[in-house]
């Protein structure tokens, strides 16, 4: 460290995750009870404070990595937050990072060892601080950006049926979309391929599995509103 700027006042840094993940056609976020003062107890987001010797990122890629044990996740950043009271203890400046995981992909053990659990979003309790209002923001960042971006697939297997993926997007948007003209805009968009293969766990009838190419994704509405 130099001695420059010492007539300054210090602050603290750190990132918050918002891990979604998307399961029984609801769209849900890791949370935990919050496990060091101030705030001891309260439900929270899980994030941590930045390294003298790391960037934002990766700040953030380690902290997820460490709640989720996966690496190459989807991650955005939403925004910072640094209301002077926004923590009771120190002055704490924090910037958010919205993250999307397959649940199945997801360890249990993990779940155990940070006391973290899913819940669906329309039914988050209070959360430490201000972590609601990034979660708010984080939702409007997926909304804006489903359009645009094959955010979906963060969120399923590696083989889905249409079904499973009309009910991410209606997760995300928070409303119904209509399965026909669903459908019909998926079948022309190219990397969205359709396999031979049957789903007959989720179907009685059975239905085909897609999967995602990415070789041939271009970055185009995915489905226009």
């Amino acid at each position: 460290m130099t001695g420059f700027y010492g007539e300054h006042s210090k602050v603290f840094v750190s990132v918050d995750c918002i891990v979604f993940g998307f399961d029984e056609n609801k769209l849900k976020l890791l949370i935990g009870r919050r496990q060091m003062d101030p705030g001891r107890g309260e439900w929270s987001l899980y994030g941590g404070f930045v390294k003298e010797d790391e960037s934002l990122v990766e700040a953030a890629n380690r902290v997820l990595f460490t709640l989720t044990g996966l690496n190459n996740i989807y991650m955005k950043q939403v925004g910072a937050f640094g209301a002077i009271d926004r923590d009771p203890g120190e002055r704490v400046i924090t910037v958010a990072y919205c993250a999307l995981i397959n649940v199945k992909d997801y360890d249990q053990h993990l779940c155990e060892e940070h006391g973290v659990e899913w819940v669906n979003i329309d039914e988050l309790p209070r959360l430490y601080s201000d972590h609601n209002e990034m979660v708010r923001k984080a939702v409007t960042l997926l909304r804006r950006r489903i359009n645009t971006e094959p955010l979906s697939f963060n969120l399923l297997p590696e083989l889905f049926t249409l079904t499973q993926l009309q009910h991410v997007y209606e997760a995300i948007l928070g409303e119904e979309i209509d399965k026909r003209n669903f459908r019909k805009r998926i079948k022309t968009i190219d990397f969205i391929e359709k396999t031979d293969q049957i789903d007959k766990m989720t179907s009685k009838r059975g239905a085909y599995l897609y999967r995602f190419n990415k070789d041939t994704f271009a970055s185009e509405p995915i489905f226009k509103l």
